[in-house]
């Protein structure tokens, strides 16, 4: 979740983090450092149909051995790092991995993974270093850790600080001065399997799972408020491609309310890693997008061209050859008159 000045001033309430990306398929080996991911030469993607809906993700793919040889490969599905990248973070609005309910049918068989969490800081896995020095893996769920690191020796503090699993707060730089420090370290989840692949022959993989949003019970998409911070709207046409058609809707949809009962909307944000789905060989040969906005009288904006309507609350967006140069972003408003909710 970014967090800036004008957001605080708005008082917005944000719900779970703004990170609930969630991942193609990549091949895995484990390799010195950890879990690493790989591209692999000899199988390709040859079918892709993702369906994204704030209540389920659903993705099912074909892949194609083109070697003469069976392949056994190790295939994992990253999760998002937790926590944010900003270093932010509330453990109450922490994912918790186990509440995904995600299954995995191979050829419409259930398949089990094994789970790998790891320490990361930036690319470098530092899972043993954290363990050795008797810190919990999952820190920002242990109350009261981080304030138990201030009364770390300095000379400890600053051996952890050298050698990366600490970092200081921003006033540290300015001061030169260490007042407070904090874990450097995010954790990341890996769903791992080992996948068989017939020689010559195609294999079929469904994945199901109850996504990550995040989200906040307003936005900078009120006119008034455009208006006043036209330097907001950036971030909105970046990432989610919000454009003055979209803009026309939220207007057009504020204005039906009245001084005595007005319109209010609020933001679900949604997030889906499709870089990694070019670690086949070759593109996505067929690939399928649907995006589900959930209630006909919601909007919704993600970047990607060629979309169709197909449906009250669904688009459609189908490609041939497809080579994921950017994960998607999806941003749902939803209208509400606080007299309805009473």
């Amino acid at each position: 979740m970014t967090h800036r000045p004008w957001l605080a001033a708005l008082a917005l309430l944000a719900a779970p983090p703004a990170t609930p990306a969630l991942a193609n398929d990549s091949e895995a080996e484990w390799a010195i450092g950890g879990l690493v991911l790989k591209t692999n030469a000899a199988i390709s993607m040859d079918k892709e149909e993702l369906y994204i809906s704030a209540t389920e993700v659903r993705v099912d793919y074909v892949y194609t051995n083109h070697s003469p040889e069976e392949r056994e490969v190790m295939i994992t599905f990253p999760l998002p790092r937790v926590p944010a990248a900003d270093g932010f973070y509330d453990t109450w609005s922490m994912p918790d991995w186990d509440e995904l309910e995600f299954t995995t049918k191979v050829d419409g068989v259930p398949v089990e993974y094994e789970v790998a969490d790891r320490a990361l800081v930036g690319d470098r896995d530092v899972t043993d270093a954290v363990a050795a020095e008797g810190f919990p893996l999952f820190w920002f769920r242990e109350e009261g850790f981080p304030d138990r690191l201030q009364d770390l020796p300095v000379a400890d503090r600053d051996r952890l600080l050298a050698a990366g699993l600490l970092r200081t707060d921003d006033d540290a730089e300015l001061t030169g001065e260490v007042s407070w420090v904090y874990p450097a370290w995010q954790v990341e989840r890996n769903l791992v399997r080992t996948q068989l692949f017939p020689a010559k022959s195609a294999v079929t993989v469904s994945h199901v799972y109850r996504p990550w949003t995040g989200g906040s019970v307003g936005g900078m998409l009120y006119p008034a408020i455009r208006s006043e911070y036209p330097e907001s709207m950036q971030e909105y046409r970046d990432k989610w491609c919000v454009d003055d058609g979209l803009l026309a809707g939220v207007d057009r949809k504020l204005g039906a309310g009245t001084e005595e009962d007005p319109v209010y909307y609020g933001e679900t944000w949604l997030g889906y890693v499709l870089g990694s789905g070019a670690n086949w060989a070759g593109p996505i040969k067929d690939f399928r997008l649907v995006v589900d906005k959930g209630d006909p009288d919601n909007l919704v904006s993600f970047c990607m061209d060629g979309v169709t309507k197909i449906s009250p609350t669904r688009f459609e967006v189908r490609k041939t050859d497809f080579e994921p140069t950017q994960d998607l972003d999806i941003l749902i408003l939803e209208f509400y008159r606080p007299s309805n909710e009473f």
